[in-house]
């Protein structure tokens, strides 16, 4: 059987709330420790659906060095969550990127995805950051953590794939039906 559109959606849905984003990182007790409070996570993460990168380059020629117009450029990871101070209100270093398995997506593509991440976020970027969340300092990271999330029709072959690569992947039993039921279920893969 293989995976469904509307699985996907209901996931990357699903995820873009900042509520189910840290039930996600619950789920992968390593992540959840890495939040700045584990007593205020609603107000440790800012969660971005599909997200933008504004990347500054610096271009030098003749002794002299000028920064170029910044380009952005728009992650192929499924939703990045950015740690953030409670108190300070602003982005923190670590930063997780979920890569959510896509209907017909080979583990090579899914990888790909991952590397293509890494390559972006190695240049000088900062984060397109929602409006609510726009005034906040949000520079690149200190460190990013990849979370693949697939369902009970992925494939053992991008399950041992990701095993041996040592990525964590979140197995989710998302319903047939999610017009009727939205409700996801959680099992990790070790």
């Amino acid at each position: 059987m293989s995976i469904k559109p509307s699985q996907y959606e209901t996931l990357l849905a699903e995820y873009s709330n900042r509520d189910r984003a840290i039930a996600l990182l619950r789920e992968y007790r390593p992540y959840l420790e890495m939040l700045p409070s584990l007593r205020r996570p609603n107000d440790s993460v800012i969660t971005l659906p599909l997200p933008i990168i504004r990347i500054r380059t610096l271009n030098s020629g003749n002794n002299q060095s000028y920064a170029c117009a910044p380009q952005a450029m728009q992650l192929p990871c499924d939703i990045a969550i950015l740690t953030c101070d409670p108190e300070w209100k602003i982005k923190m270093g670590v930063e997780f990127m979920v890569f959510i398995h896509r209907p017909q997506e080979a583990f090579s593509d899914l990888l790909r995805r991952w590397r293509e991440t890494q390559f972006g976020l190695e240049q000088d970027y900062e984060w397109l950051m929602p409006p609510a969340q726009e005034h906040m300092f949000s520079e690149g990271a200190q460190k990013v953590y990849p979370l693949f999330v697939g369902f009970n029709e992925t494939s053992e072959q991008i399950r041992r794939g990701l095993k041996g690569a040592g990525l964590p992947l979140l197995i989710q039993t998302v319903a047939q039906n999610v017009e009727e039921d939205n409700n996801t279920a959680v099992e990790v893969e070790q």
